[in-house]
């Protein structure tokens, strides 16, 4: 597959994304810490979900597939995902005391606590028919996070989906989203994880998760500039020191956006949406990048995830006042 090839998919318009759908709750105001709370805000998360709050912002037609429980928070995140214009006609109800994942997400950097609840995680019980009934080779883009290979039958349902993508032509693009507690081991993972990247077209990840991936924080950079010789391209992201984008023969690197942040979620999730989003609007693979990068940005000076996900005109607007370093 080649890089025009995969820009003329992704311009089709018709993404399917496979993933988690959560409910987020934030201490309010910004700034309290969970223990001394009185109240919290509730928004729509999980990285998937996220994604595509982005891309359907940038103009994306999406359409998520996964799980959520049958219960009152199931149901508000299918009605958050409706509110976000995103496709939930795939998105079904598990019983058998699976739960929606769950997040306690502090608006603050200092001493930052994240706590995800994910025992039975509803997403987990995606499975091969749900694969089979998406037909998916009626879609022309598939986006999906790592964290759907860290369990069955999820596993195996995803393994799935990325082979019948291959077998019709349609680029893969995957989100390493590594979070180490709903994994068996380290090994696991990256084991997991080679195998899925080389069935991608485009993988994503920051310098941590490509060291799982290489089990060698150290050599996390060599193993994505050597993946980028079988797929058509890797993007390592590093921090606040920005980001190398490797392609066969080729590579560019790119700063960020300094900001002062009020939390430090969502970054990777609007990176992804962004990205993506810029790519369906004609932007060059350089400029999609720093978009990603600026909405990276924005999403960590607000509260919340899905909703502070930026459109287009806030995205401009930001760049129109802010340099990229």
């Amino acid at each position: 597959m080649s890089l025009d090839y995969l820009f003329s998919q992704i311009k089709k318009n018709n993404f399917l994304i496979i993933g988690r759908a959560g409910i987020d709750i934030y201490p309010d105001p910004p700034g309290t810490k969970t223990e001394d709370a009185n109240q919290f805000v509730t928004h729509l998360g999980g990285s998937s979900a996220n994604i595509a709050v982005e891309l359907t912002k940038l103009g994306g037609n999406c359409n998520l597939l996964t799980r959520v429980s049958d219960d009152a928070l199931g149901r508000l995140a299918i009605n958050q995902l409706k509110k976000y214009s995103i496709n939930t006609d795939l998105v079904k109800f598990q019983g058998n005391e699976a739960r929606t994942s769950f997040a306690i997400v502090e608006s603050r950097i200092e001493d930052h606590q994240s706590i995800i609840y994910r025992n039975g995680a509803a997403d987990f019980f995606m499975n091969e028919k749900d694969i089979i009934d998406t037909k998916i080779e009626n879609y022309a883009c598939v986006i999906l996070t790592g964290t759907c290979l860290a369990s069955e039958p999820s596993r195996s349902a995803t393994f799935l989906a990325m082979k019948i993508a291959n077998d019709n032509n349609i680029p893969v693009i995957m989100d390493i989203d590594y979070r180490p507690y709903t994994w068996r081991s380290a090994k696991d993972a990256s084991i997991t994880y080679i195998n899925a990247a080389k069935q991608c077209a485009v993988v994503i990840g920051n310098d941590d998760e490509f060291g799982v991936l290489s089990m060698d924080y150290d050599k996390g950079y060599d193993f994505a500039k050597s993946l980028a010789n079988e797929i058509d391209l890797v993007i390592y992201k590093k921090g606040e020191k920005g980001s190398v984008t490797f392609m066969k023969n080729n590579e560019f690197s790119k700063g960020i956006f300094e900001v002062k942040p009020l939390k430090p979620t969502g970054a990777g999730d609007a990176f992804m949406g962004g990205f993506i989003g810029s790519l369906l609007n004609d932007y060059s693979l350089e400029e999609s990048i720093e978009i990603a990068s600026a909405a990276a940005a924005i999403v960590v000076t607000k509260v919340g995830c899905a909703p502070a996900m930026p459109d287009f005109n806030e995205i401009k607007s930001f760049m129109n006042s802010n340099k990229i370093n």
